[in-house]
């Protein structure tokens, strides 16, 4: 059965530049996101539960404000601007991503998790089986017998029965869950003084979020009192935190197909930002002719934190 890998490349991102030391070239350019970000999708595409791959994409967050900025002009207000020595490796990382033969999605207006969420049910109703891989927990309500997450970064994966067992709600209830206990990451606040563990009671007890809404007079205590004063953010919070399904895109799952390698441009890309046996490989493959064949680098080059990067290194090992 066919298999659609999707990437939560802004999830990679952020993880692989805050995950990895300092790392820069001998001019001074900034190049741990590069490292990272290319390690992890090389590790991705080595590991098991990435087996079977015919459609495959890298997913980046657009620049600019989507859709949830109009609605609540307070959605992840509270994230600081991008660090300009990330910003400066945004370009160079697309680039060198799509020379690999990754087809990359920026999709304006919407964000990452609501094109993957859209290629992922499209490919799901097509009979496909559907990998994502991403940190992201807000991704987990799109799980489904077809569609699981997996983390580069824990080696965690989450099927149904993996949804169920992490947060003790199923993938159908996630969104009541997040917006029981807020997400800070986006500023979407939840009810005060409510955590997973409330959450996951009331979901169990009453079934869903609407249902807790219509019980809120006869919980108790003082987070009945909370539930009480949010009742009027709730559905917004819950319109917030739950992904578009239905993206206009310019593509379709099947035609996400890997494409040979830009020998060239890789090249020009890894002497330019040291990325030494990065490049050593990608010269190997090109004397060989194997253009289809995706760098893999050894690990005896692996004796340094860029190094290991490069290798598909775990980046929290040098946090």
């Amino acid at each position: 059965m066919p298999t659609l890998l999707l990437v939560d490349g802004s999830s990679y991102l952020y993880r692989a530049f805050h995950g990895l030391p300092d790392l820069r070239t001998s001019q001074g350019e900034a190049t741990g996101a590069l490292h990272g970000v290319l390690g992890m999708l090389r590790r991705l595409e080595n590991d098991g539960e990435a087996t079977d791959v015919v459609y495959k994409a890298c997913v980046f967050d657009a620049r600019g404000k989507t859709f949830r900025d109009d609605w609540y002009p307070q959605y992840k207000a509270n994230r600081p601007p991008m660090p300009d020595d990330l910003a400066s490796q945004i370009e160079p990382l697309h680039a060198a991503i799509g020379a690999l033969g990754w087809p990359v999605l920026v999709i304006d207006g919407v964000e990452a998790d609501d094109v993957i969420a859209t290629l992922a049910r499209q490919a799901a109703e097509q009979g496909m089986q559907v990998v994502v891989s991403t940190g992201d927990k807000d991704l987990a309500q799109i799980v489904n017998a077809r569609i699981k997450l997996v983390n580069t970064m824990s080696n965690e994966v989450l099927d149904e029965a993996g949804v169920l067992g992490k947060f003790g709600v199923p993938a159908t209830r996630i969104v009541d869950y997040l917006a029981l206990i807020g997400d800070s990451v986006d500023n979407v606040p939840g009810v005060p003084r409510v955590g997973a563990k409330t959450a996951v009671k009331w979901l169990s007890e009453y079934g869903s979020l609407d249902a807790v809404i219509a019980a809120a007079g006869e919980i108790s205590g003082v987070v009945g009192q909370n539930l009480r004063q949010a009742l009027d953010f709730l559905p917004l919070a819950r319109r917030l935190l739950t992904v578009r399904y239905d993206v206009d895109l310019p593509v379709a799952p099947t035609d996400l197909k890997p494409r040979p390698l830009e020998h060239k441009r890789l090249v020009e890309l890894f002497k330019r930002f040291e990325m030494r046996s990065w490049l050593a490989e990608v010269e190997r493959t090109a004397a060989a002719g194997e253009g289809g064949a995706a760098p893999q680098a050894v690990a005896p080059l692996a004796r340094t934190p860029a190094a290991a990067a490069e290798a598909g290194a775990h980046p929290a090992a040098y946090e």
